[in-house]
């Protein structure tokens, strides 16, 4: 069997265990006791579609992420969450690697069932570096992503993890950082949101809370910076910042997120 064959045979058993389908709230009672080729129909009914991938932390139904998922569903969106492979109660080690397949396998078994309808991927702290991850992939395919959005995105994960706040009361001690490094290095991980950025050619959306203590403003910022000079179309590279109030996770209680959200899709895919 090859990789290809293998990541669809692995994704189809995902799908039936690990996917959560949200549909829109305007359909919610029609969903009521359907079947999943019920659902996987109702990817072709018209109204887009957001692949959530979620931070480093829990699982897919952590209490803040199901009130985003809510939010998205009452805007008329189709939400697809998944638990990657070593999270919640997905199988197997979570490496960059298998991340970053998962990704790409759940986008393609998405755009497969979708018809005309696009299909965004959206990227919290951690699920930041795997939709871009996924989306360099999928570019170099031939197939770049309908849009992007990431929530709270740092620039790589060298400098998130060396710069997280819990981690700075160590930074001095003798060794730390070659420690901090060698660990990444080992077990190859990089997550580089500032690279991948460069190849990308989808509509990106970057949303950043002013007073993220997780992840600083100041990465999203440059991670804008460097997409929005990488890009030849500058008109596909916004960026929206949010007030103080919701920290790292909850951008979903912001009462302009949806609007934000909304009108960059209409505008990108008009």
């Amino acid at each position: 069997m090859d990789q290809r064959a293998g990541c669809v045979a692995a994704w189809w058993d995902m799908v039936a265990r690990n996917l959560r389908h949200t549909v829109p709230s305007c359909r919610g009672e029609d969903a009521k006791g359907k079947s999943r080729c019920w659902y996987e129909a109702a990817l072709r009914d018209g109204n887009p579609i957001i692949v959530y991938l979620h931070g480093s932390a829990e699982h897919r139904a952590a209490p803040h992420r199901l009130e985003l998922v809510k939010v998205l569903s009452d805007g008329g969106f189709h939400v697809l969450s998944v638990d990657y492979r070593g999270f919640g109660d997905s199988t197997g080690k979570p490496t960059e690697e298998g991340l970053t397949a998962d990704a790409v396998c759940v986008y393609e078994w998405t755009k497969a069932r979708s018809g005309t309808t696009p299909v965004c991927l959206w990227g919290h702290s951690l699920g930041t570096g795997v939709a871009t991850n996924a989306a360099k992939v999928l570019e170099e395919k031939g197939s770049p992503v309908d849009a992007v959005i990431l929530e709270a995105p740092f620039t790589n994960m060298w400098v998130a993890t060396i710069n997280y706040p819990l981690l700075k009361i160590y930074r001095k001690l003798p060794g730390f950082l070659h420690a901090v490094m060698d660990a990444l290095r080992r077990d190859k991980i990089v997550f580089p949101n500032d690279e991948n950025v460069k190849f990308l050619s989808s509509p990106l959306l970057i949303i950043h809370g002013e007073d993220d203590k997780t992840v600083p403003l100041e990465y999203g910022k440059k991670l804008y910076e460097i997409a929005h000079n990488a890009y030849r179309n500058k008109e596909r590279v916004k960026m929206a910042i949010f007030p103080p109030g919701f920290q790292h996770n909850f951008l979903c209680k912001s009462p302009t997120l949806l609007k934000i959200v909304r009108d960059f899709l209409s505008q990108q895919w008009a």
